[in-house]
């Protein structure tokens, strides 16, 4: 009796995206790359749909498409940003690795630090954050009050712990805005600037660890001078 072979039916492998698919998330992400350049170089209330479709050579209706206006595109730009530099999230992760509250005042800062930090693919995120801090947008303020919100739970949770003083106490909230103050500072002039004024700093990658001891130091300095004249 003649054998019959067995064929194996073949799989296909999975096919890359293409057509509409694969074309409609490439122009999103184009769209959000150039509309991330055009908020920084302008802000929300100059930039126009217009110019960033006609930069990433997109359709007029692109940003409509895609993202339902103007808004949505902008909040979306913005939290991409987050995602790039020093979220609560971000923060909330440095600090549960330590368990001295030095050590964790320590890593709280590293974080912001770095940010300070980076190269300049990221430095658009920094720029536009920046913006914010200037001409803060209704469509951010949520977003960045939930964010801040969060920030202050850390900190003052730890600056409670060094200063033996409750997280609520007059003097704990004051120390966070001082220790918080000199990064909204230098978010905001850009620590380029800071180096070209004083060129003696430097704020690049391996200024990191210097940056961070001496920041900590100057904090440890002035929480044990308030934690000393609340106790008496």
């Amino acid at each position: 009796m003649r054998r019959r072979k067995i064929v194996g039916i073949r799989r296909r492998a999975p096919r890359a995206a293409t057509g509409a698919g694969a074309q409609r998330r490439s122009t999103r992400e184009q769209l959000l790359e150039v509309a991330a350049q055009v908020f920084c170089e302008k802000g929300f209330a100059g930039a126009t749909g217009k110019e960033i479709c006609k930069r990433s050579g997109a359709n007029a209706a692109a940003v409509v498409y895609h993202f339902g206006g103007m808004d949505n595109l902008y909040r979306e730009v913005v939290l991409s940003a987050r995602s790039q530099l020093a979220s609560s999230e971000a923060l909330a992760a440095a600090v549960a690795q330590e368990s001295d509250p030095k050590e964790k005042l320590t890593a709280f800062i590293r974080v912001l630090v770095k940010v300070l930090s980076a190269p300049a693919p990221t430095s658009w995120a920094l720029r536009l954050l920046s913006r914010e801090i200037v001409n803060p947008n209704p469509i951010f303020d949520e977003m960045r009050h939930k964010e801040m919100r969060a920030r202050a739970a850390i900190l003052t949770a730890i600056v409670s712990e060094l200063t033996g003083l409750p997280v609520d106490h007059p003097a704990v909230v004051r120390s966070c805005i001082s220790i918080m103050a000199p990064f909204g500072v230098l978010f905001l002039i850009g620590p380029q600037r800071v180096e070209r004024t004083f060129p003696v700093v430097s704020f690049g990658p391996e200024a990191v660890e210097e940056n961070t001891r001496y920041m900590v130091c100057y904090a440890l300095g002035g929480l044990a001078a308030i934690a000393r004249e609340a106790g008496g």
